[in-house]
């Protein structure tokens, strides 16, 4: 019996992401020197993945 066609790719990821994940926007920000310290970290303006 072979695996369903939908099945097969179940295990690659997909394209790029196109936005960073929030413990990399906290470290972009620091860098850029707009992270406050004692800010919170919910609610961050999305940061597009630097190429």
């Amino acid at each position: 019996m072979s695996k369903h066609s939908s099945l097969k790719a179940a295990g690659s990821a997909g394209g790029k992401r196109s936005v960073m994940k929030r413990f990399e926007r906290v470290k972009a920000m620091k860098e850029s020197g707009t992270w406050k310290e004692g800010q919170s970290p919910i609610g961050l303006p999305k940061t597009k993945v630097a190429k």
